[in-house]
């Protein structure tokens, strides 16, 4: 029996050179919108089941806009959107969303933040009311960041984390360390998961291969186990440097060697059981 296939990453937008000024020139080929319909003709070729929406604009107006488009697409199987996290607002920011049971998790753009944001009072004080409301954190992070990033996740051992794009390692320069000590030290915090997502783009967009990423998706299958990784696409980002189906067949790859369980993990029990998707 197949199992289900989660692709636990994407964004969609209309795209804007005011909203999306991050996509330079070399990224000139995502340069429009990427809608429920663009994507859905994605996972169909693919063999993908369903999809979790995550926020790309750090804007309340697009969270409630990914989640009225997860109302009218069932394949949209929840949604990673952003809040302001201030104290104590954030209660009642949330309450307003209470009833749309597909807003499974937020996010907030730390990467774009200075040193010691993870760690400041009103940050954490807006994250610790995220299980009252049964939400996720997705850590959005560079590989520089995952020291600060460990004291952030020890202050909440109660709350499930997931981290996005195995932390954005510097495979461009083909480096290894310290990314591979620090993450193998953030995976012992049993309420941390991992997405295999966003590698491409971290790598030359057009002298990439498999051979170059593999060490780091073997380390992440070491460390977190398939109990705690989970695939990602991060469409249509991922274009400027792999399409979809390719991106999606690569993982399979990697991963076949595993068990059927633990493969079946990777693609989508890992998403369904972290999300608690319905």
């Amino acid at each position: 029996m197949r199992c289900m296939v989660i692709d636990a990453h994407h964004h969609f937008w209309r795209y804007s050179v005011e909203e999306y000024g991050w996509i330079d020139d070399s990224m000139a080929v995502i340069r429009r919108d990427f809608l429920p319909e663009d994507l859905r003709a994605e996972i169909n070729s693919a063999g993908v089941d369903g999809v979790i929406s995550v926020q790309a604009r750090q804007s309340y107006a697009e969270t409630r806009w990914l989640l009225d488009m997860a109302a009218q697409n069932d394949f949209i199987k929840g949604v990673v959107g952003w809040v302001p996290l201030q104290f104590p607002t954030i209660g009642k920011t949330l309450e307003q969303f209470s009833n749309d049971w597909k807003l499974r998790g937020v996010r907030h753009v730390c990467q774009g933040e200075p040193d010691g944001f993870m760690l400041g009072a009103d940050f954490n004080n807006g994250v610790a009311t995220l299980k009252e409301f049964g939400l996720v954190y997705d850590i959005l992070i560079f590989e520089r960041q995952l020291r600060e990033a460990i004291k952030f996740v020890d202050k909440h051992p109660n709350q499930i984390f997931v981290l996005d794009h195995v932390a954005k390692p510097r495979i461009k320069e083909h480096s290894l360390d310290p990314w591979r000590d620090n993450m193998r030290e953030l995976a012992r915090r049993p309420n941390v998961y991992c997405k295999i997502s966003g590698m491409v783009t971290e790598a030359d967009f057009k002298m990439w291969s498999p051979t170059q990423l593999a060490p780091y998706v073997e380390h992440v299958i070491e460390i977190f186990s398939p109990k705690r990784l989970m695939l990602g696409s991060d469409w249509p980002v991922c274009l400027v440097a792999c399409d979809y189906a390719k991106w999606i067949g690569l993982v399979k790859n990697w991963i076949s060697k595993l068990s059927p369980t633990e493969q079946a993990r990777i693609l989508g029990g890992t998403a369904i059981e972290a999300y608690g998707i319905k």
